[in-house]
């Protein structure tokens, strides 16, 4: 009876131990984009990542470099003043999308350029995304202190 009963917890641990790993890899698969990596201008420049990966870029509008296309594409440059990377974007901007603004895009480093699915301005006149301050702060840059990075 004992040997039963022994028998019987390792059986209920084996499928414990099935039933979490099997929820881990379902989580990992349907995450897929939604697990996105930040980059700054530097980095991406550094070590360009593969054109399969979805992540975000964040910087500022280098001034001069925006060129609107025909119908609804833009390209643009965002810099951290140390490097900077081209992006190229096909839809409507936010409204406090401009030169010398803070900006993170989403999408993916194709052939050199940052094809963007998803652009983000920051939201007032004094909001910088936390990682974009963060990365500027690490190139040297200075962040206007009244430039309140954003809390997660």
């Amino acid at each position: 009876m004992k040997g039963l009963k022994k028998q019987r917890r390792i059986q209920i641990i084996v499928l414990a131990v099935i039933a979490m790993a099997a929820s881990f890899g379902a989580f990992y698969l349907a995450a897929g984009d939604a697990l996105q990596y930040f980059r700054s201008p530097s980095q991406v420049a550094q070590s360009a990542p593969p054109p399969y990966e979805t992540f975000r870029i964040g910087g500022l509008v280098e001034k001069g470099s925006l060129v609107r296309g025909q119908g609804a594409e833009i390209t643009f440059r965002v810099t951290d003043t140390n490097a900077s990377v081209p992006v190229s974007y096909t839809g409507v901007l936010p409204d406090l999308f401009g030169e010398n603004e803070g900006v993170v895009a989403t999408g993916r480093y194709v052939d050199g350029t940052f094809r963007a699915s998803e652009i983000l301005a920051k939201h007032d006149e004094t909001y910088m995304p936390k990682e974009v301050v963060d990365a500027l702060k690490e190139q040297g840059v200075y962040v206007d202190p009244n430039a309140a990075p954003a809390t997660n």
